[in-house]
């Protein structure tokens, strides 16, 4: 489904935000700084304890309508991603459709589609996020099925009231149906309490089932929340920081160790407007582990301009906006919570658009924030066209990175044949530092200053590096060999 977004939605949604959230005030300094000093303690971990940076796609828009819920993507695909980009993250849609077709059973063979999948990225050396997706809250809203997806059928009530036919997917939100939907989801009819507790649970069956998976890291609780009738501030903090606590202690009943990430209101959020979601407590043993996963689509790209002209200083004023709120939220409502944005994306034909990639990739690395970009199906939006020709997408990922850092990144820049990586050496973590270094940049022997070579692949293009335990802050800079 092609993402576009409508003026009226989004700024409606931004002004019920806007009416009742202050602007969120934060002494996290301000993009263009060396502000990744603000997340040298918040990046999601291996089993190793080295700090994960992440990068990949969604996969895939495509699992929205399949009826055995699973995305048109193949095992070649991910091998040519992997080859072409060096990616080592995805953000994997599964539905509470395929999850729980029928109230309290919980289909164990689509559970298995899902975790043969798993297993394509585990053999490649990827980590997984699981996102349990809705857009509309349910394919049943309509009768043909083909508008909305997430919730099962037998979980969509819509009590008579109309769902019209509509031009732009996102003003389907607004019809009477669709709204009624989420209300009773969200039991603000005071009808369906059950709805809630389905949902719990069905995230409870899935996080049994991938407890002990090495290769799935993190549980996204729901895609893009809507509040129907209830919006901003009274629905953030109400109802769905509710039902984040509750599913994350349903899932830390049989999962201790997983992540679980919450994002917020999506409509108004997106756009930069400050969240009201409250904080949710980890029950597990040791340090929390909850993340933050909010989506950036700033309102002038989603309506199909370009980043340029006034477009560009309305997307610029976006993203520092946004960029406030999130940190504010991440660092003080959930206490320190690493940050993965879970959704960003345009169409990469229009007129600025490898601008706008790199100015997002560099914002989300000084954030010191995974990136997960909407999304991996084919088309102008994603790495490959249908006819497999690639998007200015390949190059724009396929640059050098630290995968895996056996410490606290302070901060890391790189360009196409070079990456600088400063971290606080953990002299707890044994486990050698990971680089990726694509084949352009480096087709032959390199050069590593600060740390000593473990091992360099030149097949996976990583490249290990170790410092002295009592090291301290390092510096370690890679290059082509002269």
């Amino acid at each position: 489904m092609r993402r576009t977004r409508i003026a009226s939605l989004a700024v409606a949604g931004s002004l019920v935000l806007g009416a009742g959230v202050a602007t969120a005030q934060s002494s996290l300094p301000a993009t263009g700084s060396d502000s990744s000093e603000w997340s040298a303690s918040a990046y999601l971990t291996d089993d190793a304890g080295r700090s994960l940076i992440l990068r990949g796609f969604n996969t895939a828009s495509s699992a929205k309508s399949t009826p055995d819920g699973m995305p048109i993507f193949t095992e070649s695909d991910l091998d040519r991603e992997h080859a072409d980009m060096g990616t080592n993250f995805v953000r994997f849609l599964i539905s509470w459709r395929s999850v729980e077709p029928e109230p309290g059973q919980y289909d164990q063979a689509y559970l298995d589609r899902v975790e043969q999948r798993v297993g394509w990225y585990a053999e490649r050396g990827y980590k997984v996020m699981l996102d349990m997706h809705q857009d509309l809250y349910s394919g049943a809203i309509t009768p043909d099925g083909k508008t909305g997806n997430g919730a099962p059928a037998w979980a969509t009530y819509m009590d008579g009231l109309p769902v019209n036919e509509r031009d732009s997917w996102e003003l389907y939100y607004i019809e009477p149906g669709v709204i009624r939907a989420f209300d009773n989801f969200w039991n603000t009819t005071g009808k369906h309490p059950e709805l809630v507790d389905h949902y719990v649970n069905a995230w409870k069956a899935v996080a049994d089932r991938f407890a002990d998976n090495e290769t799935v890291v993190a549980y996204d609780l729901m895609n893009e929340p809507w509040g129907g009738s209830l919006q901003g501030p009274a629905f953030e903090a109400g109802p769905l920081t509710s039902m984040y606590q509750r599913t994350t202690d349903a899932i830390r009943q049989v999962d201790q160790d997983s992540w679980v990430c919450v994002a917020p209101q999506a409509v108004g959020v997106n756009q930069g407007i400050p969240s009201a979601l409250g904080t949710i407590a980890d029950p597990r043993q040791g340090a929390r582990r909850i993340a933050y996963c909010p989506h950036l689509y700033p309102l002038p790209l989603d309506l199909g301009d370009g980043y340029s002209g006034f477009s560009k200083t309305l997307t610029d004023a976006t993203i520092e906006t946004w960029r406030t709120s999130i940190e504010h939220v991440a660092d003080t409502v959930l206490e320190g919570a690493p940050v993965i944005l879970g959704e960003f994306g345009l169409d990469t034909t229009l007129p600025g658009a490898q601008d706008y990639l790199d100015r997002v990739y560099t914002v989300a690395r000084d954030m010191g924030a995974g990136v997960s970009y909407w999304s991996s199906d084919r088309g102008p939006w994603g790495p490959y066209l249908e006819d497999g020709t690639q998007t200015i997408l390949v190059d724009t990922v396929n640059k050098p990175y630290p995968r895996a850092v056996a410490g606290m990144p302070v901060r890391w820049s790189s360009t196409s044949d070079r990456l600088d990586l400063t971290y606080r050496n953990d002299p707890a973590v044994t486990a050698p530092t990971e680089i990726y270094l694509p084949a352009a940049g480096f087709p032959g022997d390199i050069a590593v200053q600060g740390a000593d070579v473990v091992g360099w692949d030149s097949q996976s293009r990583l490249l290990t590096v170790r410092s002295a335990p009592d090291a301290g802050e390092v510096t370690v800079t890679v290059t082509p060999a002269a």
